[in-house]
This record gives C-alpha cells, sequence and structure tokens, in this order.
C-alpha cells in the first residue's frame, strides 16, 4: 500500500492507550510507528516474572459493562476466551475484617451506626443519578461527602478510604473524584443488570499484549520497545524525535501519550501556557507489591482498610477472581500504596518496603507465616492517576498543540471517569475521530 509522507505517525507510548490510538490510526490509511521506553509494552497494564509465575505487574479487572475494552478484546479474538466471576468485597476496621458483599451484610457492619449506613446508602445512590459531574468540580470532595453523608460517616469510612487512594491530597481533590467511583460501579445496573460481574482473560495481560501486538503487526503497525525517547522538537518536516540510544527521526505527525509532567519534559518547543497545563496536573504515584501466596488470604477480592497506620493501602486478592488454576496453582494478592509522585517513599528500597508491608499483612491475617510467602516484588511508577483537582477540567491541556504536526493525549485527559483500561480505550477512539481527517 502506497501512503503518503503525510500520513505517516509516531506514537510515544505502548501502553493500552498509545496501542489502542495507533490500530485506529492505521485503519485510517495512515503509517504509524509506536516507540515504546521500556523493554515490552503495556505500560501500567505490562507483566512481569513473580517466582515462577508470569503475571500482571498491577492489579486490573474487566467489568462487565466496560463495553469498549471488550469490543477489543473481541477485535483480538479474546473476548470469548473471558471467564466472568462474581467477588466479595470486605473491610478492616477497628483490628477486625468485615464482609459487605451484599445489603445484608452492609446493615450488619458494626462500625457504623443505622442512621450511619442509612447516609452512606443515601450518599451512593444520590452520586449514581447525577449527570451534570461539572458542577461537583466546583465543590471538594471532603465537603460534599460531609453534605451528604454526615461529619461522622465521612470521619469513620470515607475519610480513611480517601486517604488510601489519595492520601493528604484528598483535601486538594474535587467531589468529582468520588462521583466518577460511584459510576463505574453502577455502571452496570444501568444497563439493566443485577449484579456486576468482573472478568479476565486467562493469561492476564501478557495474553492480551501477545494478542493486541499480533494484530497490530498484521495491520502494519511497527512498534519498537526499548526505545526511549530524550525530546520531540520542531522540524521544518514536522516534528524530530531524538531517542537515547537510536538515531533521531522526523515524522509529520507525532502523538505524546506520556503522563502531562513527562510530556512537558519531552516536548520543551511548546508555549508557556502548554507547559503550565501540563506542570499543573497532580498526580498520585504507586509502589504496589505482587505477593505470590501457596494459600489464600481472607477470600475478599477488595479488602478496604479503615485502620490507620498500615504501611499499604488495600488488599486486592487477585485469586479470588483469578482462579490458581490459572496462577500455576499459587494465590496472588496485590498490595498498593498510593502516594504523591514526588513522594520520599520511592526511595525506599525494596527490602524496606518488603519488610514493612509483610508486617502489615501479618498483622491483618495472624494466620499468615513467612513460609506462606512464595515470591514478592515491588513495583514504582510516580505518575499513574491524574486527581479531580478543584475545576481541572478548565486547566486541560491541549491535544492540538502550538507546535505543527505535535499531539498530546494522555490520562490527564479523561474528565469524567475513573482511570482504568476501559476508559483509556474510550480516550483513544475519541482522539483518533479527532485525528481522521489530518
Amino acid at each position: 500500500m502506497n501512503i503518503p509522507a503525510e500520513k505517516k505517525w509516531a506514537v510515544i507510548g505502548g501502553g493500552m492507550l498509545g496501542l489502542t490510538l495507533a490500530l485506529r490510526l492505521r485503519r485510517q490509511g495512515k503509517k504509524v510507528v509506536v516507540f515504546e521506553a521500556a523493554r515490552d509494552i503495556g505500560g501500567l497494564a505490562s507483566t512481569w516474572q513473580l517466582g515462577p509465575l508470569t503475571w500482571d505487574r498491577h492489579y486490573h479487572v474487566i467489568l462487565l459493562s466496560d463495553l469498549s475494552f471488550r469490543a477489543v478484546l473481541a477485535d483480538i479474538g479474546l473476548e470469548e476466551e473471558m471467564e466472568w466471576v462474581t467477588t466479595r468485597t470486605g473491610v478492616y476496621a477497628g483490628g477486625k475484617v468485615y464482609s459487605i458483599s451484599n445489603a445484608l451484610e452492609f446493615l450488619k457492619f458494626p462500625p457504623l451506626g443505622v442512621i450511619d449506613k442509612a447516609r452512606l446508602a443515601f450518599t451512593i445512590l444520590y452520586g449514581s443519578r447525577i449527570t451534570n459531574w461539572k458542577q461537583l468540580e466546583k465543590i471538594s470532595v471532603e465537603d460534599w461527602l460531609v453534605r451528604c453523608s454526615g461529619r461522622r460517616t465521612f470521619e469513620k469510612f470515607w475519610l480513611p478510604l480517601l486517604r488510601s487512594k489519595l492520601g493528604e491530597n484528598y483535601r486538594k481533590t474535587s467531589a468529582a473524584f468520588i462521583w466518577t467511583t460511584i459510576q463505574r460501579l453502577y455502571a452496570a445496573r444501568r444497563t439493566g443488570l443485577k449484579t456486576e460481574l468482573f472478568g479476565y482473560v486467562k493469561g492476564g495481560y501478557a495474553r492480551i499484549l501477545e494478542q493486541f501486538r499480533k494484530k497490530l503487526h498484521e495491520e502494519g503497525v511497527e512498534v519498537i520497545a526499548g526505545c526511549p525517547l530524550t525530546r520531540a522538537e520542531k522540524h521544518p518536516g514536522g516534528i524530530n524525535l531524538v531517542f537515547a540510544d537510536r538515531p533521531s527521526e522526523v515524522f509529520p505527525k507525532v502523538v505524546v501519550t506520556a503522563a502531562a509532567p513527562l510530556a512537558a519534559r519531552l516536548c520543551t518547543d511548546l508555549n508557556a501556557d502548554e507547559l503550565s497545563r501540563l506542570e499543573g496536573v497532580l498526580y498520585q504515584g504507586i509502589l504496589c507489591a505482587s505477593v505470590l501466596l501457596d494459600r489464600p488470604l481472607g477470600g475478599f477480592y477488595v479488602l478496604n482498610l479503615l485502620d490507620g497506620g498500615l504501611p499499604f493501602t488495600g488488599v486486592i486478592e487477585m485469586s479470588t477472581l483469578v482462579q490458581p488454576g490459572h496462577l500455576g496453582g499459587y494465590h496472588l494478592a496485590y498490595l498498593p500504596k498510593y502516594v504523591p509522585a514526588e513522594d520520599p517513599a520511592f526511595s525506599l528500597s525494596d527490602e524496606e518496603i518488603e519488610k514493612q508491608f509483610k508486617a502489615g499483612l501479618f498483622q491483618i491475617f495472624p494466620g499468615l507465616e513467612e513460609k506462606n510467602i512464595q515470591a514478592f516484588r515491588v513495583s514504582r511508577v510516580r505518575y499513574v492517576c491524574p486527581l479531580s483537582t478543584l475545576a481541572c477540567s478548565e486547566r486541560v491541556p491541549p491535544v492540538e498543540t502550538s507546535v505543527p504536526g505535535l499531539y498530546l493525549v494522555n490520562s490527564a485527559h479523561i474528565l469524567n471517569g475513573t482511570l482504568n483500561v476501559n476508559e483509556t480505550v474510550q480516550l483513544a477512539d475519541k482522539a483518533a475521530a479527532q485525528f481522521e481527517a489530518l
């Protein structure tokens, strides 16, 4: 196929956003090359070796209502391989583990009184019916939750959860943050389903990324991993991409999908306002431990932590979702700790984190012993999710920049949703539609 030179595009970033966008651009008749800095594609969805097991570096779940991502899975031939299950949710409070997996268990939840529970249920129901999310950008998440749930419920239930996800950045976060979470949980019910099912692909994201890369190759998209970019600069022919370990190359059109602060460092020819908008996006980072075990933990996919003093901010027991038979017979848990992008915790050694996290795990599950842990590995990512700060939609970085041929598409452009693969695919589809005529 003879493609005009002006139809040559480069996509910087081989995460799910960049890969989906590259496939969409290719189907518009453009020649596309994807450059990924890491040795493997996938970004936050990448995989790694955990003892004898190859699995996802971070925890992910697919909801039955994630129609955009499911369409991608169908496109690459995996949608029919999905397994769907129901899971349980727990809370660790007052040194005890409680199940709140259904309405009856929630009503029996001892840390909250009857009035507290009623106001909490009202808040969730009310939030699920709000459609004008921009109004929620004007009020802090604390003010809105106190108004709806009351101060007592806020301090006993909401505040520990906010701190577990946002740390003290919750003070800078708008009510739109909690609204997006409620909306995602209620998506299935709006489509008529009685319960939300959680799904996964056998083999995890290793299988998904393998098939995605195969599809891209079949359709003529070149993917080059292990190729870090140092800058994207103006050039008479478009954008000159300067790489750390590869000769520079000029493309008429370039889309940078890196997180906003990283995009600002790469694209120094942007004007002052554009750079200010990119640098002004507030991100949370993550330290996430993967723990491989020879026994189950508490049987909850998500265990929310209401007690303070623990070294991590939640327990995700992946083997309640994925059958141990698909995990080599092992049980897998993730221990995330969400922190600001510049938090000193990023400088802790793996050994320090492992010691702290194991102590916390043994505190929650007293029957667990060192011998039950088969492997332990720590992932660090500084820029994971942009925060819904007050009026953040008014300061969104531009997609089409002041530099001809240079475009920005990243998680900061997800304005009315949570950061998950389904929202990422929707963002790629929206951007591709914007680029179709170019």
